[in-house]
């Protein structure tokens, strides 16, 4: 039995192209889907539009404009939105230093960091952290409890071990 040729006009009877086969299509949004969840994961690297448009397997134009029509932001924006949300939780969360916030979640510049801060939640950074308890009084745990579990089993004084009770 002959195999048959594809036709161009795709009509009754004829093999479609493996361009054509609908098995195999993944939707567009898929693609866009995974670049997405590459700028969720690492958004402290310092990812361009281009990284995020060769996950998606598309050229940075295209993967702008369909990104910006599937989640209603351009990909740059959605990446320095989640950028700021992280900042903002560590902020709550944390006693870190602002500087150290800042280049834990893809800044490399304090001024930019602050200056985006700003526009996004309408105060610095410092201010904002200012606006909750510090994080030390988030722990709920007892202060002789943190000790205890604090202090290192490994004993570096040859202090003789206790021997256990039969």
């Amino acid at each position: 039995m002959m195999a048959r040729r594809p036709s161009a006009a795709h009509g009754r009877g004829a093999v479609p192209p493996r361009c054509c086969d609908t098995r195999q299509v993944v939707p567009p949004v898929r693609h866009l889907l995974r670049a997405r969840d590459l700028a969720d994961a690492r958004y402290a690297e310092p990812l361009t539009v281009a990284d995020l448009a060769r996950a998606a397997g598309l050229s940075a134009a295209h993967f702008s404009r369909e990104f910006r029509i599937a989640f209603g932001e351009p990909p740059h924006r959605y990446l320095l939105t989640r950028r700021l949300e992280r900042a903002a939780a560590l902020l709550r969360t944390t006693d870190r230093p602002v500087t150290e916030i800042a280049e834990a979640v893809g800044w490399a510049s304090l001024g930019s960091f602050t200056t985006s801060f700003r526009r996004v939640h309408g105060i610095t950074p410092t201010a904002y952290r200012e606006q909750f308890p510090p994080a030390r009084r988030l722990v709920r745990v007892p202060d002789c409890v943190a000790r205890d579990y604090g202090r290192p089993e490994n004993r570096t004084f040859r202090e003789a071990r206790p021997e256990p009770s039969p």
